[in-house]
């Protein structure tokens, strides 16, 4: 049987496993649209950043949407993601000799661990919990 958390947990990677195709295809998308690279991955970010916050939110951590201090609290959470994301990519990894797809890999496997304990610690540890069913 499996238990609460695991299937929290089971959430949350598709949900990650999710926008993270979203976001390569509308990247890609927008880029064969002939945005350039820098405004298609802005556009491509954002849009997959609403779709996580959605996701996390509604399926994951079964919580109301429109909770402003929860919709901060997540938007500072995407900050400190980007904010280690540049630190490993850009000081950690070279500064230990690093090559890129290992600093990448780094991230790819640091920032879930750190996303979901914030999630669950911070983000959603209000009571703003969702009818059942929804």
């Amino acid at each position: 049987m499996i238990r609460r958390l695991d299937l929290r947990l089971l959430r949350f990677a598709a949900v990650g496993a999710g926008v993270a195709g979203f976001y390569i295809l509308c990247f890609l998308a927008l880029e064969a649209a002939g945005l350039h690279r820098i405004t298609a991955n802005a556009a491509a970010f954002l849009a997959a950043v609403a779709l996580q916050y959605l996701g996390q939110t509604v399926f994951t951590f079964r919580r109301k949407l429109a909770v402003p201090d929860q919709i901060a609290r997540f938007a500072a959470m995407i900050g400190l993601g980007l904010l280690v994301s540049a630190g490993i990519t850009a000081w950690i990894g070279p500064a230990l000799g690093w090559a890129g797809w290992l600093s990448a890999l780094a991230v790819t496997l640091i920032l879930p661990v750190q996303n979901y304990l914030i999630l669950k610690l911070w983000v959603y540890s209000g009571k703003t919990a969702c009818p059942e069913g929804l």
